[in-house]
């Protein structure tokens, strides 16, 4: 950052961020109308960067890379989820998705606030260049994020802090929480077959009921996490879907059920993995079936920069969002990648009203207002500055 980088200059940039916002605010709802689902976002991307009018580089898995500012010299990189979920959306407004995808996680606010911010530093140079990473792929594995992080793109841009910022329902609205440390669990996806005898339902004693010994293993599989974790560790086990049998006096072959294990502790992580083949191997033993078990390593725990989520708070709040508590959850965010590879700062913006039984994230209602757009925009901003501030490791200007 230059010595010379001033407060008048600072102000300049977010007022030239209010400026582009409305732009911003229609691209968020082109997107919204017309979401791709997680390895189709060629089309996402391609109406960013047009929407930008700048050249970037493709990544080799799909998305994009813009810079903008310099070429040389370290720069601050920030993360745009491109993908939809494959939700029917239920909303009433005209711009709602009609082709069975949905932005339902808010990725359409965080593209169109990225962007306005790229825009904003195309008009008003800031400390250092922006590095915007427009990454695919982020709700499903293999992970965006992760062949982002493996592509070299880091080394290529001189990354050497690097910002994201999602919608969070649980913070009141123009709100925003820049927690340091772990803010996010790592997931890895997970799936059970249980192999029994088939046979008639009317002579349950010639048959190795599947059905039965799946029933079990959910219930066992719970107590894994709350008689062999330190319960101050968070961890979730969730089994999200179970398939077997088509007929209702038919005890059938297999049971197949998929689910996901949510952790904050390597070591809890690691020793569960090596339980759920255990336990499953043990249950199934008892009712006469068989196991197999397959682990989809997923997202690594987020980790929050401290100093960079120190400095980001400071300016965020200058900027005019309200600090809302410390938040962390179990969910998950392949943005984790990134922390491993650079000082790193996942920031949430909440979009809440205080109520709990509005629509959350990946639900078919969820749709967050337009003013949010600009008020991720102002928290991806401002988290700039910090980053730049940190690179440089200069004080901040008072605004």
């Amino acid at each position: 950052m230059n010595q010379d980088w001033s407060s008048t200059q600072i102000t300049e940039l977010f007022r030239a961020l209010e400026k582009h916002v409305p732009a911003a605010v229609e691209l968020r709802r082109r997107l919204h109308a017309d979401p791709r689902l997680s390895g189709g976002e060629d089309d996402t991307a391609e109406a960013v960067t047009t929407f930008l009018g700048v050249p970037h580089d493709p990544l080799p898995a799909g998305g994009a890379v813009v810079r903008i500012g310099d070429r040389g010299g370290p720069a601050v990189g920030l993360r745009a989820e491109l993908d939809a979920l494959p939700v029917v959306e239920q909303t009433t407004v005209d711009w709602r998705a009609r082709n069975g995808a949905m932005h339902a996680c808010g990725h359409d606010v965080h593209i169109a606030a990225a962007a306005a911010v790229a825009r904003t530093l195309q008009e008003t140079e800031g400390p250092l260049p922006l590095a915007l990473v427009l990454q695919p792929r982020e709700e499903t594995l293999p992970s965006g994020a992760r062949d982002v992080a493996q592509s070299g793109v880091f080394i290529e841009h001189d990354i050497r802090a690097f910002i994201g910022a999602h919608v969070q329902p649980r913070l009141p609205q123009g709100s925003f929480a820049a927690t340091p440390g772990p803010v996010n669990a790592a997931a890895d996806q997970f799936s059970i077959v249980i192999n029994g005898r088939p046979g008639h339902a009317a002579y349950p004693h010639l048959t190795a009921d599947p059905v039965v010994a799946s029933a079990d293993l959910i219930g066992t599989l719970q107590h894994l996490i709350s008689r062999q974790v330190d319960p101050t560790n968070p961890t979730v086990l969730t089994i999200g879907a179970i398939t077997g049998g088509n007929s209702p006096n038919v005890v059938p072959a297999s049971v197949r059920m998929t689910g996901i294990l949510r952790t904050f502790d390597e070591h809890d992580r690691v020793r569960l993995h090596g339980a759920l083949e255990e336990v499953s191997r043990a249950v199934s033993d008892v009712h006469g079936c068989d196991s197999e078990v397959e682990v989809s390593i997923g997202a690594p725990v987020l980790h929050n920069d401290p100093p960079l989520a120190m400095c980001a708070s400071t300016w965020i709040e200058r900027a005019g969002l309200d600090v809302a508590p410390p938040h962390r959850s179990c969910g998950a965010d392949d943005f984790s990648y990134y922390c491993a590879l650079a000082p790193s700062l996942m920031v949430f913006v909440g979009v809440g009203s205080g109520g709990t039984e509005e629509p959350g994230l990946h639900h078919p209602e969820f749709l967050p207002s337009d003013d949010t757009v600009g008020e991720v925009a102002t928290a991806m901003l401002a988290a700039y500055l910090a980053g730049c501030s940190t690179v440089a490791e200069l004080p901040l200007p008072e605004l």
